[in-house]
């Protein structure tokens, strides 16, 4: 029974470093993206992201290595300003491990398992990057993505640039 349990504990291991990114984007219908050519950073949206330095650095570096990708320069008079925003949530996962049966004969719940609980804890990232049109001053895409988060300093550009490419993927809006 304990080859059971190690084998379980070894797949939900397995799982939670499996880390997907899950995304969503919102955008004005009335703007005209194909307009937009350049960027630059919002600092001051930027600097209201309650995350360190360290982690809004590989951010920014995340998204204007993607945004240059997609044919966009960097500019002081840009067509797009580019803010972000962060939210956490740690979750707690308990896992049951009830294998194996009883003492004595019938079924009682008092001695049905003898097995024991796993509790693990991750912490939940969600990054809001806004593309706000630089002359209007409004809204006109925001995309969401939610992953966990590494404490692996070594992995944490790489966790980033995930998240930025998996949001930024949504834009610009494909018309449907």
């Amino acid at each position: 029974m304990k080859f059971f349990s190690i084998l379980s504990l070894i797949l939900i291991i397995i799982l939670s470093s499996c880390s997907t990114v899950r995304v969503a984007s919102d955008y004005d219908k009335q703007a005209d993206f194909n307009t937009y050519k350049s960027f630059a950073f919002y600092k001051p949206g930027i600097d209201k992201a309650e995350i360190s330095d360290l982690d809004k650095k590989r951010i920014l570096r995340a998204i204007e290595a993607d945004m240059t990708s997609k044919g966009f320069a960097k500019s002081a008079n840009p067509d797009i300003l580019v803010s972000i925003f962060t939210k956490t949530q740690k979750n707690v996962n308990i896992y049951q491990n009830n294998y194996g049966w009883g003492y004595g004969w019938g079924w009682n719940p008092w001695f049905w398992g003898s097995g024991y609980n796993t509790v693990s804890t991750t912490t939940e990232g969600t990054l809001y990057i806004d593309l706000i049109d630089a002359s209007k001053k409004e809204l006109v895409w925001q995309g969401m993505g939610s992953a966990a988060l590494t404490k692996d300093v070594n992995k944490k550009q790489e966790k980033m640039n995930q998240i930025v490419a998996a949001i930024l993927e949504k834009y610009p809006p494909q018309e449907h």
